[in-house]
């Protein structure tokens, strides 16, 4: 057995009913196989695998909270701190009935190559709580986020580890768990990202990710000779990736068609309507259904099983923004029929390997989360840079340097492809570039 594959057994062995952190890590794997292969005997020496695999630390806690009812509600929260070999750990922190330590293993395993990618010194982590704040009033949020800072504050801190946002943690949620660390340390410093901007947020970081999404996907085009004004586009997910990527898009001359959220899509020909989109999802913070009684010109379609939704409706580029394994082999199959050129993931993991695999092998451009996703992380690290500064920068000036680390994520990936014998393969690619800095890294600073 070769040395990826005793790894990879290790893992499933040493972490039953964990398919989410499983996947994450064997699509990471086999795609690094040719440089471990390579690079064999010293890896196996020094159990660098094993290393990368194996989270360094692993918080698992409760979070008691009282809701407006006077009910004690218990739920479970985690942070993992999977690699700090670059820079502290960096990585969201997720609120979701579906958080368990699976999820968020296989998000802080991503995390690693992601923010290694971003070229900027952070490493990988993530965290979160299976609390769920949809239906939730203000108070109890406040309450729920102030009792799982009051564990979480012990093993965080600016220059160890720096939260941010994720599903279900927005400005609300940071500023309350924000609050908190600050009244339990006394410490005013740049511990959590996406901060509101009266109190050390970064302009452009609540656009970031959707942006770039697609200043990642522009160049992917323009380097295989398309251009992506006038193209038909189709998203999934109405959230803040979601949004902005539609935004962008837009502003770039293309139209985006289709969004979604838990309970359906929308289908508009005549272009999603970004401004009515953000009034029912972000002050409202209601259904899509009244984005299409405001519109004539959409349909709204109810979620039902064994429907594929958004992806049933023909476009050139399709833009999966919503969570892990929303796209699946039959959703492959109906892009690819219908025309699709290229598929660029917003969310973390949101095609499940079959369907990875079927549309590279029918030569659709596919571009995975860990590169195009980097936006959000990569902004937070330049909201640390201005909080380790005292200063705040422009729109312009984030925008600017957003644009061009997602530019050099998309080269470092293609070069790197290139290198190793597989050209236009960008999962592989990412995964090498983001990997070969965090070896690096962890070759040069002893066996910890």
């Amino acid at each position: 057995m070769s040395y990826v594959d005793e790894v990879y057994q290790m893992v499933v062995d040493k972490n039953p009913a964990q398919p989410e952190f499983h996947q994450a890590v064997k699509e990471v794997l086999d795609s690094l196989r040719v440089v471990i292969e390579a690079n064999e005997e010293e890896y196996r020496r020094d159990a660098l695998l094993e290393r990368l695999v194996t989270p360094e630390r692993q918080i698992l806690f409760r979070v008691p909270w009282v809701d407006d009812k006077g009910q004690v509600q218990v739920n479970n929260a985690f942070r993992v701190q999977f690699n700090s070999a670059i820079g502290p750990y960096k990585g969201g922190l997720r609120l979701h009935p579906s958080v368990n330590i699976s999820i968020i293993k296989f998000l802080g395993f991503e995390q690693i190559f992601k923010n290694s990618l971003t070229g900027l010194p952070i490493g990988g982590g993530k965290g979160g709580s299976d609390f769920d704040p949809k239906g939730k009033s203000d108070r109890e949020i406040m309450a729920f986020c102030q009792s799982f800072m009051t564990e979480l504050f012990k093993y965080i801190g600016a220059d160890t580890d720096v939260p941010a946002g994720d599903i279900g943690t927005g400005a609300r949620e940071i500023g309350y768990l924000y609050g908190q660390y600050k009244r339990l340390t006394g410490l005013y410093e740049g511990v959590l990202t996406g901060k509101g901007l009266s109190y050390g947020g970064s302009l452009a970081r609540t656009e970031a990710t959707g942006y770039g999404v697609l200043y990642i996907t522009e160049e992917i085009l323009k380097c295989n000779g398309h251009d992506i004004k006038g193209k038909t586009v189709c998203v999934s997910g109405s959230g803040n990736v979601a949004t902005y990527a539609i935004q962008k898009a837009q502003q770039l001359g293309a139209k985006v068609v289709t969004c979604s959220d838990s309970t359906g899509w929308i289908y508009d020909p005549e272009g999603i309507d970004v401004d009515l989109l953000r009034e029912v999802k972000e002050v409202k913070r209601a259904r899509l259904t009244e984005y299409a009684a405001a519109r004539s010109s959409a349909e709204y379609h109810e979620k039902k099983n064994g429907e594929h939704g958004v992806w049933s409706v023909k476009c050139d580029i399709a833009l999966p923004c919503a969570t892990q394994n929303e796209l699946d082999i039959e959703d492959a199959k109906m892009l690819v029929a219908n025309g699709v050129i290229a598929v660029v993931e917003g969310a973390n993991m949101p095609t499940t390997m079959d369907a990875t695999e079927y549309l590279q092998s029918n030569k659709i451009l596919f571009c995975p989360g860990k590169a195009s996703n980097a936006g959000g992380v990569a902004t937070s690290a330049l909201e640390m840079s201005q909080n380790s500064e005292r200063l705040s920068w422009t729109f312009e000036e984030v925008d600017a340097k957003l644009k061009n680390i997602m530019i050099n994520i998309f080269h470092n990936l293609d070069d790197a492809a290139k290198k190793y014998g597989m050209e236009g393969n960008y999962v592989a690619g990412a995964n090498i570039a983001g990997f070969l800095k965090v070896a690096d890294a962890m070759k040069a600073q002893g066996i910890v």
